[in-house]
C-alpha cells in the first residue's frame, strides 16, 4: 500500500484497496510469503468470493499480485504465485446500466423541470449536463465555472470529486485515467441550461457549478441516493447516473460514429472498453440482411 501511495495512486483508490485489505488479513493475513503457494492464495481468493462477492476478492487479488510481486523483486520469492491462481468470476455476471433511448432522454428532460423535487434538490441542471455529456458522476460533481466555455460551446474535465478517508470529499485535478482530461462540445440545451445558471447567486467560495446547498463540494454518493429517491416518478426506475453514460455511448453509435469518437467523448483509455461495456449489444441489424441480399445478388448475376 505504501508502494501505491508513492506511485502516486489517487485517493480514492487507495482507499478501495485499504477496505479490502482488511478482508484479506482475516483470510491469509499471518501467513509467510514463502508460504504463500498458488493453492493457498486461490483458497483465500475463493473463501473471500464466497463471503464477499467476486468484486472484492478482484481487488484482494489486485493487492496480493502486487505484494508478492514486490516479494519476486526482492529475491524472496522466485515467481508469483497470483498469476497461477484460477480466474474470478460471477455466478451472475452483472446486466449494467441500461441505455435510455433519444425520445426517452427528451421525456425525462421535460419531466425534470416538471417535479418539484427536482427543482428543490438541485437535480434537474446537473442531470441536465449528464445526458448532455455523459460524464462520470464524480467528473460532473467537480466541475467549475472556469472549466465552462459558453462562446466556445464546451466543458472541460479536469478533475473528479473523492472521498478521501481522514480528510472527506476533494476535489482532484485527476480522473479515472488520463484520457478522461478532456473537453466535450456541449449541446444547445446544455448551453442554454448554462447561461441560465451563470446568473444566479453563488453558494460557497470553490466556484464549483453543483455544490452542496452550504456551498461545499456535493457528496457524489449523496447524489446518487437523490436520483434513486425520484426517478420512480420521473419513469426511469431502474436508471443510474450510469445510465446516461451508457446512453450517449449508443447514441453515438447509432449514429454510425467510431468507437474511437465514443472513447474520446467519454473518457475511455481503451477503445475496447467503449465498445464491449457501454455500447448496447443484443440488437437487431437489419443491414446485414441487407448486405447478404447485395452480396447473393451480385453472384447470382
Amino acid at each position: 500500500m505504501t508502494r501505491l501511495k508513492e506511485d502516486g495512486r489517487a485517493a480514492n483508490t487507495i482507499s478501495t484497496y485499504e477496505f479490502a485489505l482488511d478482508k484479506l488479513y482475516k483470510k491469509i493475513g499471518g501467513v509467510r510469503v514463502q508460504e504463500a503457494s498458488a493453492g493457498r492464495v486461490d483458497a483465500a481468493l475463493r473463501a473471500i468470493t464466497k463471503d464477499h462477492g467476486p468484486t472484492m476478492a478482484r481487488q484482494c487479488k489486485t493487492i496480493l499480485r502486487g505484494a508478492l510481486g514486490m516479494a519476486v523483486l526482492v529475491g524472496a520469492l522466485n515467481s508469483n504465485p497470483v498469476n497461477d491462481v484460477s480466474p474470478i468470476r460471477a455466478k451472475n455476471p452483472p446486466a449494467g446500466a441500461k441505455a435510455l433511448t433519444g425520445d426517452q432522454l427528451g421525456a425525462l428532460l421535460v419531466a425534470l423541470g416538471g417535479s418539484t423535487y427536482c427543482v428543490e434538490n438541485d437535480l434537474v441542471d446537473p442531470i441536465t449536463l449528464l445526458i448532455a455529456t455523459g460524464v462520470r458522476r464524480s467528473e460532473l460533481l467537480a466541475i467549475r465555472r472556469q472549466d465552462i466555455d459558453l462562446e466556445a460551446g464546451t466543458v472541460a474535465i479536469t478533475g473528479k470529486v473523492v472521498r478521501v478517508k481522514g480528510d472527506g470529499l476533494q476535489r482532484v485535478d485527476e480522473a479515472k485515467t488520463a484520457a478522461g482530461l478532456r473537453t466535450i462540445p456541449l449541446p444547445r440545451f446544455a448551453l442554454d441550461m448554462l447561461e441560465k445558471r451563470a446568473t444566479q447567486p453563488r453558494l460557497g467560495t470553490l466556484d464549483v457549478i453543483f455544490p452542496s446547498t452550504a456551498g461545499t463540494l456535493r457528496d457524489p454518493n449523496n447524489f446518487g441516493k437523490q436520483w434513486r429517491k425520484v426517478r420512480d416518478d420521473l419513469g426511469v426506475a431502474e436508471s443510474t447516473s450510469h445510465t446516461f453514460r451508457k446512453s450517449v455511448a449508443t447514441l453515438i453509435d447509432d449514429e454510425g460514429l467510431s468507437a474511437r469518437v465514443g472513447a474520446d467523448h467519454l473518457g475511455h483509455r481503451n477503445i475496447s472498453m467503449t465498445q464491449d461495456k457501454y455500447m448496447m449489444r443484443g440488437r437487431q441489424h437489419s443491414e446485414v440482411a441487407d448486405l447478404l441480399d447485395k452480396a447473393v445478388a451480385k453472384k447470382d448475376e
